[in-house]
């Protein structure tokens, strides 16, 4: 089956679905690295991500905005020169009820009757000003640290703005 676009996932709606040890098949999320760069030097500007409406943000997102922004960072600065931290991780579990398509399916499927869903993947629920990604640099390198979370936003499923903190 394709992949379903996020809009169908960006809203919150009803409780969270976290309990994975009673669930059973739930993907892995995409993400794995949340501390990138050089994670042991102190940097002194922190450089943020901050979301601008509550929704809930997938995976494959996080991924995505991942690799851009630490793309843009390695070529631009260096390894040793940034610190990126994933600031949310994606617990809450999303449910899909599969439907079957083409000659024949009217006798497979069975519509909406006990429409649960099955697991189809994570996603992280946010609140309005929350942090979702946060470089630190040095003063010199806070324009590379501003395009690259630019991009990063690019990727996300709601507005988002950019703070600076020294």
């Amino acid at each position: 089956m394709a992949r379903k676009p996020g809009r169908m996932y960006r809203n919150i709606s009803g409780p969270a679905y976290t309990r994975k040890e009673y669930m059973g098949g739930v993907p892995n999320p995409r993400i794995t690295q949340f501390d990138l760069g050089n994670t042991s030097a102190d940097f002194p500007v922190e450089v943020s991500l901050i979301i601008e409406e509550a929704c809930q943000i997938r995976h494959t997102a996080l991924e995505a905005a991942r690799i851009s922004a630490n793309r843009y960072l390695n070529k631009r600065v260096g390894t040793a020169n940034y610190r990126m931290k994933i600031r949310v991780y994606p617990h809450h579990v999303l449910r899909e009820n599969k439907q079957a398509t083409g000659a024949g399916a009217d006798r497979v499927s069975q519509g909406m009757r006990k429409a649960f869903g099955s697991p189809v993947g994570t996603a992280a629920r946010v609140k309005p000003g929350q942090k979702i990604a946060s470089i630190y640099v040095n003063p010199e390198n806070v324009e590379a640290a501003k395009i690259a979370l630019k991009k990063a936003s690019m990727k996300m499923p709601s507005p988002c703005r950019i703070l600076i903190e020294q």
